[in-house]
Formats: structure tokens, sequence, C-alpha cells
């Protein structure tokens, strides 16, 4: 065997960078990736989120209760959306996620303040993701020990004797004791089923051309449209064993609380799995070989599971972020599948998150289907 040579070794390394410049897809995914990457991370994910949406119920409406109220609204942490009469409708709007917090001050909070009593107000907060209401909650805490500092003079100032003239009471609805896997675990349904099927898929039209049977598919008399839900069928069922067995393993492992239809999250899981399945095929359809659908789905993955809102909280992102978050299935599909789990959501409540994954399922379908042709074509 010869020794070393540097001219040879030099001639693999111009060869690997010849065939680096010629696949402009993987090329373009090793710059890609790390600056999505970067960009995401540094400007989209915020594990201390504020501005969140609350709803007031105040049935006081004393100069004490209105220093409260633009305490909030003056608060990081709090965006006042909606005044609300009755506890039935602030009930509602934390079921639908509209809000995430609901703060109620009773109807005898200025007069009992005045007493020094210590007057209740009552913070209601959808605990479903503890991540996200944890930090507004401590919040809520220092705000009672000096929002009324002003409004206490003279005599008065005896009341502002810790722990404060306040009594914040807080009820964490759906997760009261803040149980991490509550929230972890059914979002992984939504993460597992996005990985393997996208990544499934995207290699089935791709590994037909490159074994060579894609000519004997193209000699038969099938319509694009039936090879694609022909490929897609029998992944249905595998995404529906996956399904089941993170029910089980939630339910007996994890003690993860199911109060709502597992019917209806079998229903709205058949739609997460197709949309899913056609994101997959299309990339099959767009990649040249399996690497690049392989790179295509993660790239696709890679954003899904940073701006859904399953490591970090939906509404800690910048507006932009939500946007780009709003377009993706798994986004929808977390609301929808904590929403049953955990808070009892039947098809009403669920019916603003099924009709994006609908309009997902018909243009990756729709684009899938064209590719197709363009490559029988």
């Amino acid at each position: 065997m010869p020794r070393f040579a540097f001219h040879r070794f030099w001639a693999i390394v111009l060869k690997e960078f010849i065939q680096m410049r010629r696949d402009r897809m993987t090329f373009g995914m090793m710059v890609g990736i790390p600056l999505m990457q970067l960009m995401l991370f540094g400007f989209a994910i915020n594990s201390d989120p504020k501005h969140l949406p609350a709803a007031i119920r105040a049935a006081d409406q004393g100069p004490f209760a209105r220093t409260l109220v633009a305490a909030l609204r003056h608060s990081d942490y709090f965006t006042l959306v909606r005044e609300t009469a009755s506890e039935e409708e602030a009930r509602r709007l934390l079921q639908l996620g509209d809000v995430q917090f609901v703060i109620n001050i009773p109807e005898d909070f200025s007069r009992r303040l005045l007493r020094g009593e210590r007057p209740t107000v009552l913070v209601e907060a959808d605990a479903s993701d503890p991540a996200a209401t944890g930090p507004a909650l401590a919040a809520v805490a220092a705000l009672a020990d000096t929002v009324f500092d002003r409004d206490l003079p003279g005599p008065l100032r005896g009341l502002h004797a810790r722990p404060g003239p306040v009594d914040f009471q807080i009820h964490r609805h759906y997760n009261p004791e803040n149980i991490t896997q509550y929230n972890v675990v059914p979002g992984l349904m939504g993460v597992v089923l996005t990985m393997t099927m996208v990544v499934i898929t995207a290699l089935a039209i791709t590994r037909e051309r490159e074994r060579g049977t894609m000519e004997n598919l193209l000699a038969t008399p099938v319509r694009p449209i039936e090879v694609m839900i022909g490929k897609i069928l029998p992944y249905i069922a595998v995404g529906y064993i996956q399904v089941t067995l993170i029910l089980i393993a939630a339910r007996y492992v994890f003690d993860v609380p199911m109060t709502g239809s597992l019917v209806l999250l079998y229903a709205v899981a058949l739609l997460f799995i197709a949309a899913n399945l056609s994101v997959g095929i299309t990339f099959s359809t767009l990649a040249a070989n399996q690497l690049q659908a392989m790179q295509m789905a993660f790239f696709f993955f890679l954003p899904s599971i940073l701006l859904s809102g399953f490591m970090f909280p939906f509404r800690g992102m910048p507006e932009w972020a939500q946007w780009i978050g709003s377009c993706l299935p798994l986004t929808h599909f977390l609301r929808i599948v904590r929403g049953i789990l955990l808070k009892g959501n039947g098809l009403l409540e669920i019916a603003p998150e099924i009709w994006p994954l609908l309009l997902f399922v018909a243009a990756a379908m729709t684009v899938g289907v064209k590719r197709y042709r363009q490559t029988l074509d």
C-alpha cells in the first residue's frame, strides 16, 4: 500500500466540494437549517411569556377596584381583552382558550379593604400549559404588595402590613397541580405523528424512483390521486396504532386525565394524520432522492415542534412567529388533543381548530397531485 499522498487526498476533497455544489438541495439545507434555528431560538422562543390575554369580572366599581384593574392593564404579563358579566361566561372563555386568566373582583371589595379584612381576589388560570401561566401568577402575587401604596395614605397606611392589603387566591383549572406530563404527554401524540408520518411518506415516491419501479407505476392506468391515496391509506393504520399506544401510556403510566370523548379524538386524529401524510407525499414528489426527502421532512418538523406550543408557550412568541405557527397543523392538533383530554371539550369547542386542518389537507393534496402529474410527464 503506497504511503499517504497529499495530491490524492486533495483530489478527494475537491471531488466532495464539487459534489456538494451539484446537490443544491443538500447545500441549501446545510445553510438554511442553522439559520432557521438561529432565527427561531433567537427571536421567536420565549420561556417568559408576557401580554397574556385575560378577562375581568368586576362586581365592584369603587376606586380600589379601578386601581387594581389599571395596575393589571399596565402589567407586562396581562392584556385585558374582555369584561365578563357572569361566572359561566368566564368559564367558557377559559375552556375555549380565548383567555389565559380570569380576574374576579368581589362586590364588597372596597369596603372590606378599608376595614382591613384583606378581601379575596380570585384569579382563575388555564393551567393546561404550566409554563405559560407560572411567571404571570408570580407577578400577581408581587402586585398585591404594592398596587395600593398610593391609595392608602395617612391613617390607612397600616393596611400596608404584609402580606399585603389584598389576598389573591389562585385557582388553576385543568391542571391544578402543575403536572408537566399532563401538558407534554398529550402533545407528544401530535409530535410523534408529525415526525413519523411525514418522514415515512416522504420516502414513498422517491424510493420508487431510485429502485426503478416508477416505470412500472407509470405503465399502469392509475390516476395520480389514486396513487396518492393508495400510498397514504396503509400509513393511516400505522398512525392509529401510534395514537392508541400513546393514549394507553398516558392513562396507565402517566395518569393523564381523559375527561373528553376518545371517539372524537380518534376522528380528529384521522384528519391530522391525513395532513401529515399529504405533506410527506408532496415532499416525495419534490425531492430527487431519499436524502432530499429526509431533509425536507426535517425542515418541516423543526418549526412544527418549536412554533406549535409544544416546547414553548405559544402566546409567548412574537406575532410573526404565532402567524407562522398558526399555519402548521401541529399547532391546531395540540389545542384539540389537550382540550379534549384535559378540558373535556366537545365538537363545538374544537371547531375553530378543525377548519385550519381541513384547509391544510386540501392545499397539501392539491400541490401533491399537481407535482405528481409533473413527475409522470
